[in-house]
């Protein structure tokens, strides 16, 4: 069910009430019954493939503790096939079988390339047909039959045996509270992607009910929900007209309509997580903050530490590092670095669209080392950027504001190009739009669904959204009259014009 639904409203009216009136034993089956009915409702036959990667890591979690020398890493490798061959099946089948086949018919080998198709369509269609879904009749049709969040909570469970593999977190005997750790309902379609030592702990303590979380954990979801609703989805009414025929818009619409989606997705994605973080704290449980800031970062990486935290963080931890990081040379560290964001690319989903937005991303952050090292050879003192430096660096450049407004704009007009990528339906209108962006000009008109007057105040949110977030990054609750004042109005304020048109979360998709 979408967080944006009345559905979702008495769901979590009746799972949190009934919460607080259990005891800890009756606490975990509530909320693992009740994240199983939240997942089963979009789609109720893929649970088992949810239970199925459940039972895997549980029991090689506990076998990889209690193995001992190489079997211990044999273990993680299998465990680890397990969740990335799941994954791969479901989300990324049908894009691998067109790019090999592609391959083959380059190659003059077209019997090859319709065989590989034959065969991969076979099998696939076979093991859908088991999850009820007999409607399908070829591999093409993968990502309208994705189980939803599939990519999340493999992550989460991945970095358990992980954890446990690295000796960071003891294995959990408790089936239950395993389970729970996979599906707990607030983040397991879209994260934020938990660690172990994090969260397994919290399910098994008993939170007292505390009316201050309550209280901050009711008005961070309702603020996500104001952006999603009234700003995400406003947004999205431009963003989807030009982007869904590109070739008919002139430069001034498609630029205008890509700074749009540039704020569309980070209140739409950042709007789930404040509901998901909210949720969860209204019943005492802290989950990892997803979002800081990030378009006042001053540089790629700094957007990077401020983006989508969970998953960058997921990627520094246990694809980067573990590669070598920057420890084995300048030219393995920009190789790492590429290998990461490409990853990251395709993590997002199947489409060269998806591998190139991450390519490009990867290649800012290594032009970026390039060029504070030839100004660290030119007498100019600046600390290169890396996927593992603290959030606080460069204190120089920062005692300027125009030097801080100069790389803000920079940092932001970068990120908002590689979102062109990220939003086209293919590579052909992502170049098309980079085309005609240039061409842009103010005598042209924008081609744009919402009036002059919703047109203004899109904008008027925009510029909203980025004071509040600079000098209130949570809403002070502390004060039950300020509480009670704030979170009826924005409540009122997202009623009042808030865009109500069924859309589901974008990065459920993934």
């Amino acid at each position: 069910m979408l967080f944006n639904s009345l559905q979702f409203l008495l769901f979590f009216t009746v799972v949190t009430l009934s919460y607080f009136s259990l005891k800890w034993q009756g606490r975990w089956i509530l909320l693992l019954v009740a994240s199983c009915y939240f997942y089963m409702v979009f789609q109720p036959a893929y649970i088992l493939i949810l239970f199925l990667t459940i039972v895997i890591d549980y029991m090689a979690g506990i076998w990889i503790e209690k193995a001992t020398g190489k079997s211990r890493r044999w273990l993680l490798i299998l465990s680890l096939i397990s969740n990335l061959g799941i994954l791969a099946f479901f989300k990324y089948l049908g894009f691998f079988t067109e790019n090999i086949s592609l391959l083959f018919e380059k190659l003059s080998m077209p019997g090859v390339a319709e065989s590989v198709t034959e065969q991969v369509n076979r099998v696939f269609v076979k093991v859908l047909h088991v999850f009820g879904q007999s409607g399908i009749s070829s591999y093409k049709d993968n990502m309208s039959i994705l189980p939803i969040g599939l990519s999340f909570h493999t992550f989460q469970a991945m970095s358990y045996t992980i954890e446990v593999y690295r000796g960071n977190q003891k294995a959990e005997r408790h089936f239950g509270i395993y389970a729970l750790y996979v599906m707990f309902y607030p983040q397991l379609v879209a994260g934020p992607i938990e660690r172990p030592q994090n969260v397994l702990w919290q399910f098994h303590d008993y939170f007292k009910y505390d009316v201050e979380k309550v209280k901050a954990g009711l008005m961070q979801m309702a603020f996500g929900l104001f952006k999603k609703l009234v700003i995400a989805d406003r947004l999205a009414i431009l963003v989807d007209h030009a982007y869904a025929d590109p070739a008919q818009q002139n430069g001034l619409t498609l630029l205008m309509a890509t700074f749009f989606y540039t704020f569309q997705i980070y209140c739409d994605f950042s709007g789930y997580s404040d509901v998901a973080i909210g949720a969860a704290r209204v019943m005492g449980f802290t989950l990892m903050d997803n979002f800081k800031t990030p378009y006042i970062a001053q540089s790629i990486s700094e957007f990077w530490r401020r983006w989508h935290i969970s998953l960058s963080t997921w990627f520094r931890d246990y694809l980067y590092i573990p590669l070598g990081g920057n420890r084995k040379g300048e030219v393995r560290q920009y190789i790492n670095m590429l290998i990461v964001f490409l990853a990251s690319g395709l993590w997002h989903g199947p489409n060269w669209t998806y591998v190139i937005w991450g390519g490009l991303n990867g290649l800012y952050q290594i032009l970026a080392v390039l060029r504070d090292k030839l100004l660290a050879k030119m007498g100019f003192s600046r600390t290169p950027p890396s996927l593992v430096t603290s959030p606080v660096q460069d204190k120089e450049s920062r005692k300027s504001p125009v030097r801080v407004v100069i790389n803000v704009l920079i940092t932001f007009t970068l990120i908002m190009l590689t979102w062109v990528f990220f939003r086209a339906r293919n590579l052909a209108d992502a170049f098309l739009i980079l085309k005609r962006i240039p061409t842009a000009s103010l005598n042209d008109t924008i081609d744009s669904p919402l009036n002059s007057v919703e047109m203004w105040f899109s904008i008027f949110l925009i510029v909203f959204l980025l004071l509040k977030e600079q000098f209130y990054l949570t809403i002070p609750t502390r004060s039950t009259i300020r509480f009670v004042i704030l979170f009826g109005l924005t409540t009122f304020v997202t009623y009042l014009f808030g865009v109500f048109s069924s859309n589901q979360f974008i990065y459920f998709q993934f």
